[in-house]
């Protein structure tokens, strides 16, 4: 169980409902009427309270979930600053706090990009693409993916210009990936080496990468994602804010991600 932000939601919630439905019930059980008699103040704030943190807890653990992209790992889809959505019930519902798998929905599909636990250190979310399922078998080559011996087709669109704080990437060549149907950009950086190998996705579990190839901590290094690791799919970007170039990025703003 991981001590994160939805754990102080669900205490909060259970804490408040406690004390405001525990002095509902001593006023009933004294035959008082509630609209008669003035709350204690810490019955009072437990009443405003409730509501607001049992919604967002609702909201946050079942529906969607924000989060902020702190590094440029899956560049040009995703860029430092950008705020997304995270979709939490298409993999599945489960319960907030001890993330157990409550229903069954749907599964990931190749090429689409997830939050997960980071397999290392749960307490850590990391956001890539799906590029193998369970039991693909998974080659990187010469920049390029090999998905159960079939190579993902790439074009070249040109040299990419970053700006703010992916400056970094200027040059890398810009490339449209076609992840066996799935059409997204990546970027490659020809003079920097890189992991290679085959790997064998296990059963349950999840191949992920970066969309920046070159500047990617992926499953090359460190290995598959195990299902129950999964948060859920990244589905839009609802602000964006470039603190090192131009502030709000309107021209993001609104972008639905695939």
């Amino acid at each position: 169980m991981d001590y994160d932000f939805s754990f102080f939601l669900a205490l909060a919630s259970l804490v408040t409902g406690i004390i405001w439905g525990g002095y509902l019930l001593f006023l009933k059980l004294s035959n008082i009427d509630p609209l008669s008699n003035k709350e204690p103040l810490l019955v009072e704030y437990a009443h405003s309270f409730f509501p607001i943190v049992f919604i967002v807890l609702i909201l946050r653990s079942f529906i969607a979930e924000p989060f902020r992209i702190p590094s440029g790992s899956m560049m040009p889809t995703l860029l430092i600053g950008d705020f997304i959505l995270v979709n939490k019930f298409t993999y599945g519902i489960r319960l907030p706090v001890f993330n157990n798998k409550i229903i069954e929905l749907n599964e990931p599909d190749r090429g689409d990009i997830v939050v997960f636990r980071f397999p290392k250190n749960p307490e850590v979310d990391y956001i890539k693409r799906v590029v193998g399922l369970p039991g693909d078998r998974i080659a990187y080559y010469q920049k390029k993916i090999l998905v159960n011996g079939k190579p993902a087709e790439q074009e070249l669109i040109g040299e990419y210009q970053a700006v703010g704080k992916g400056l970094n990437m200027t040059g890398a060549s810009h490339i449209l990936e076609n992840l066996t149907g799935v059409e997204h950009s990546i970027l490659v950086n020809s003079d920097q080496p890189s992991v290679e190998g085959v790997f064998v996705v296990p059963e349950g579990h999840y191949f992920v990468m970066g969309d920046n190839r070159d500047n990617s901590n992926d499953s090359r290094y460190w290995g598959t994602v195990p299902e129950e690791n999964l948060v859920g799919k990244a589905f839009f970007i609802w602000m964006s804010w470039d603190w090192d170039h131009k502030g709000l990025g309107f021209d993001r703003i609104g972008t639905i991600l695939k």
